[in-house]
């Protein structure tokens, strides 16, 4: 933060607040193919980080990402659905080899390559079951330009402290959409440190966990062996069919993953207006509409508190036992099947549940506040 000025009025995009907030968290190189609508975040990396490999295809990329993270740089791409579906297996590489790195998906209309040029919040049951063996993978969910500065140095530092991918989830809207914004209102973002193994005692074991995260060593460094592999293994990267130290291994990918992102890696706005028994729930891109509806039934003398998660996956315990201290709970979410709400609770809806959805546009405030009242 510093001192504000007229100069810290600004025309910007989601993109390039995401990129500049990457860059300066420590994100090192952006790997990419273009596809809309992640073509500014395409642009805006190949102009603010050291490194930029243009990827003849999407497979190209996060295998170039995973080769580029196992030498000690922290690569970062951005995508859409139909780029992501071929990064799925070498997400599930980088996952097991647990090779840091940020993937910026940029949701848009599907199925296939649906409309590219049409924003849509339909990914996420997506992301919940990317790996095989249904381990999470660690989801952040942008829902204002605050969060795209904010989230983004997040998930990087994520992705290093945990050693894993992380997938930043955003939409068409909220990353193409300019508009006139304060950047005095923006925190300081710090510089992720990678720590590395510094023992010159004994041999190292690259999957030998320290608090379920192992310590990392470069593969360009020439004082340690550095095994790493995607099949099953065990703490030394040997591969093994099952012993019991390579499936416990297996195991700690899931585990690490949960803990972190329950505790240290909770984001979530809660709203609570006092004597409320009703929720607006949103996130991402119908946030703003959520937030615009809650205000309006505010002035109106209407009792209504608003949530906004933004850790998505692993979806955290807490949001159940928020939304369960509501009489009515309206999710809004750019999508015809209500998501979140089947993260939150499966294929049966409690009755006081209401959804509120679209396909192929953005959901409105009037839209939410009818359910709401109704």
């Amino acid at each position: 933060m510093h001192e504000k000025n007229s100069n810290d009025q600004v025309l910007i995009d989601g993109s390039r607040l995401i990129i500049e907030s990457l860059a300066r968290a420590g994100a090192d190189a952006f790997i990419g193919y273009p596809i809309t609508p992640a073509n500014l975040l395409y642009l805006y990396g190949s102009q603010r980080m050291e490194m930029m490999l243009p990827a003849p295809d999407e497979i190209t990329t996060v295998q170039w990402m995973a080769g580029l993270s196992a030498t000690g740089k922290l690569p970062v791409t951005a995508t859409s659905f139909p780029g992501f579906a071929l990064m799925a297996e070498s997400v599930n590489m980088a996952y097991m080899m647990e090779l840091p790195m940020v993937i910026v998906l940029v949701q848009r209309l599907g199925p296939a390559t649906g409309t590219a040029t049409c924003g849509a919040q339909g990914d996420l049951l997506l992301l919940n079951g990317i790996m095989s063996g249904g381990h999470p993978v660690p989801v952040l969910g942008t829902s204002s330009f605050e969060d795209c500065w904010s989230l983004s140095a997040r998930a990087l530092e994520i992705a290093v402290t945990q050693r894993t991918p992380v997938i930043l989830l955003t939409s068409k809207e909220e990353v193409m959409t300019q508009k006139s914004f304060d950047i005095s209102r923006l925190e300081t973002i710090k510089k992720v440190e990678r720590k590395e193994y510094a023992k010159d005692c004994c041999d190292y074991k690259p999957y030998k966990p320290t608090d379920l995260v192992p310590d990392f060593l470069p593969v360009t460094q020439a004082e340690h062996q550095v095994r790493m592999t995607a099949s099953t293994h065990d703490q030394d990267g040997i591969l093994q069919h099952s012993s019991p130290e390579a499936l416990a291994n297996t195991r700690r990918l899931e585990e690490k993953i949960r803990t972190s992102m329950k505790e240290d890696y909770l984001f979530y706005h809660l709203d609570h207006q006092e004597g409320a028994e009703k929720l607006v729930t949103a996130y991402g891109i119908s946030a703003a509409a959520a937030r615009e509806a809650v205000r309006k039934m505010r002035r109106e003398g209407q009792k209504v508190s608003l949530f906004i998660p933004k850790t998505l996956l692993p979806l955290p315990p807490v949001y159940l036992e928020i939304v369960s201290g509501y009489r009515r709970v309206v999710i809004a979410e750019e999508n015809m099947n209500n998501q979140l709400g089947s993260l939150l609770f499966g294929q049966k809806l409690p009755e006081n549940i209401r959804f509120v959805g679209n396909l192929g546009k953005m959901i409105a405030p009037e839209e939410i506040e009818k359910e709401v009242m109704s």
